[in-house]
């Protein structure tokens, strides 16, 4: 079956709708992360049929795609520690692919209620600390900024290989509560590390055949489009717009989670 004969097998209604969930995903996660927190559950909710393991493929190749052109965006403006970005990404590549690995063998519920209780006090420290993410405010040496660089690498890498959802998000929390980064220039590092991570990911996922290459086509070219729009919108309006839209990520994220700690 060649490429046009796979996009007609499916309903124009719901890759119109998956499409435009895709470019949204790609706003929100070019801006501070978190786009599979929209772009995941619109894909599962269309496409109830489909496993896990390839719904995670076919959406880290759609968010793989936006975050990369994001990435680009951010090195245009924002100067980077090139030790400190290697560091960081090459310990997020090598546990991101033990997440992706165990995440079929360990029960990935049994994390779930720890990270809603701490995406709360996530919320609650951000909101009431008005001038977080706002400037640079740490002076630390290089080893230190190495060593947090390999600590953010190891537990976020893992974590976006075993789960996923809201990854860029907390790599931007790390860079600003552990280095002090301001917002634009954690982002900008985020979406660097989070294209690393993403690529050791869908190495597994790809190489088990878990993905629908239709499906990831579409929601790819609308993730990048949304991507680009978001990014540009972030270095234009700066620290604070970021700021806004980091809590509305959060918020969702704990709905997330909530729902399925509570409910699910």
């Amino acid at each position: 079956m060649n490429l046009p004969e796979l996009f007609v097998q499916h309903d124009i209604s719901i890759l119109i709708i998956i499409a435009f969930a895709s470019l949204f995903a790609g706003f929100i996660d070019a801006i501070v992360g978190g786009g599979g927190l929209i772009q995941f559950p619109a894909f599962m909710i269309l496409f109830p049929n489909t496993s896990v393991p390839t719904a995670f493929g076919t959406n880290k190749i759609a968010g793989l795609s936006g975050t990369s052109i994001a990435a680009v965006q951010y090195a245009k403006r924002v100067k980077f520690n090139w030790k400190l970005l290697a560091v960081t990404a090459i310990t997020s590549f090598v546990f991101s692919f033990i997440g992706a690995k165990l995440v079929s063998r360990i029960d990935v519920d049994i994390l779930k209620p720890f990270i809603f209780f701490v995406l709360i006090a996530i919320a609650i420290y951000t909101f009431k600390k008005k001038d977080f993410g706002a400037l640079a405010t740490k002076k630390i040496s290089d080893n230190k900024k190495y060593f947090y660089g390999i600590v953010l690498g190891i537990l976020i890498g893992f974590y976006d290989g075993f789960l996923g959802p809201g990854t860029g998000s907390f790599l931007v929390l790390g860079f600003v509560a552990l280095l002090g980064f301001e917002f634009l220039e954690a982002s900008a590092y985020a979406k660097v590390i989070n294209c690393v991570t993403n690529i050791s990911a869908l190495y597994v996922f790809i190489s088990q055949g878990n993905y629908i290459i239709e499906i990831a086509i579409i929601m790819a070219i609308s993730n990048v489009l949304g991507s680009i729009i978001g990014s540009r919108m972030a270095i234009l309006k700066g620290n604070s717009f970021i700021r806004k839209i980091f809590l509305f990520v959060v918020c969702i994220m704990i709905i997330r989670y909530g729902y399925d700690v509570f409910f699910s």
